[in-house]
């Protein structure tokens, strides 16, 4: 199994908050664990998780995030402290204060919420406590582990490869680009001129690049699809934009992936989604239901990915 020993992280609250050597161990420890998953308490990473505690603090709805960290926590052998949704973090106390009761408590607490900020908050209030980044509205690192797993699954060797991502420069393509960048994979983010990647973001990912990895904007799909070996989108409506919805689906209707975009891409090249999606808004069902799409592959590797994640932060000397 992968070896997780040079690994002390505190909290993964940001893609960025690993290094290219983490991120890479964090995807052969992943799929290590997918292997073995079939063993059940005869894994050997059954109980490497007994005596820890750990919280989840969801502030958002959720179903993957939800159901695969809780099952990643008893796989490993953990202890689920399911935190009630009026735990509020910053409403009914301050924030620092619920993070500092929870680190006499608890050894982790998984947080799905709004701002980045109170996240941040959050973790620095509590020093021996590891936060991890379950969603934001900024970023999404859990679901780029489980993104890159399942392009390692389907297209081996990552390095050179080109990943088109169509539509909002949101959360999930801030994630998927800052990973893309440590892994020497190329990104191409094709988006309206005011939902554009942030420039913040670009900048972060130029400085983690390697090895030639390149992250291009642009304002034409077809452009950004060209050669690609995937193409990735996700909702044209956030969680907490609902009032934007119509407006968003005028503005997005020439981004919709659907199979004369596919077909512009690299013969072959997968689909992806982070799901929900919204068939008919920007996917088509065609292309959903196709033979090229890994999404519910996706789906699955957020399990793998986050038990690795989990290893690291709480396990990082368990040197299997």
């Amino acid at each position: 199994m992968a070896d997780t020993t040079l690994t002390r992280r505190k909290d993964f609250l940001s893609v960025l908050d690993f290094d290219a050597a983490d991120l890479e161990r964090c995807l052969e420890l992943a799929a290590q664990l997918k292997s073995d998953r079939s063993l059940g308490r005869h894994a050997p990473t059954a109980d490497i998780l007994d005596g820890h505690h750990i919280a989840m603090l969801f502030d958002k709805p959720s179903l993957r995030t939800r159901t695969t960290f809780e099952i990643a926590i008893r796989e490993l052998g953990g202890h689920l402290v399911a935190l009630q949704a009026d735990v509020a973090l910053g409403r009914r106390e301050p924030v620092g204060d619920v993070a500092r009761n929870l680190e006499r408590w608890v050894d982790a607490v998984i947080i799905r919420t709004f701002s980045q900020d109170v996240l941040q908050e959050f973790a620095a209030a509590a020093r021996r406590l590891h936060v991890v980044n379950a969603l934001t509205d900024q970023e999404h690192p859990c679901q780029a582990i489980a993104d890159f797993l399942t392009l390692q699954e389907r297209l081996g060797q990552l390095r050179g490869r080109t990943i088109a991502y169509v539509g909002d420069g949101n959360n999930v393509a801030t994630s998927l680009a800052h990973a893309a960048a440590m892994l020497g994979v190329h990104v191409h983010v094709a988006s309206p001129e005011p939902y554009q990647l942030p420039h913040a973001v670009v900048q972060q990912a130029t400085s983690v690049a390697r090895h030639g990895a390149r992250l291009r904007l642009f304002s034409d799909a077809a452009d950004a699809v060209a050669g690609a070996d995937a193409i990735y989108t996700d909702t044209w409506t956030s969680m907490g934009q609902e009032q934007e919805a119509e407006l968003r689906r005028g503005i997005f209707g020439p981004y919709q992936v659907n199979e004369e975009l596919m077909s512009l891409a690299k013969p072959g090249a997968l689909f992806m989604h982070c799901l929900p999606a919204h068939r008919g808004e920007e996917v088509t069902a065609d292309v959903f239901e196709s033979d090229a799409s890994v999404v519910f592959d996706q789906a699955e590797n957020r399990l793998h990915g986050q038990k690795a994640l989990l290893m690291m932060l709480l396990a990082p000397a368990a040197g299997l």
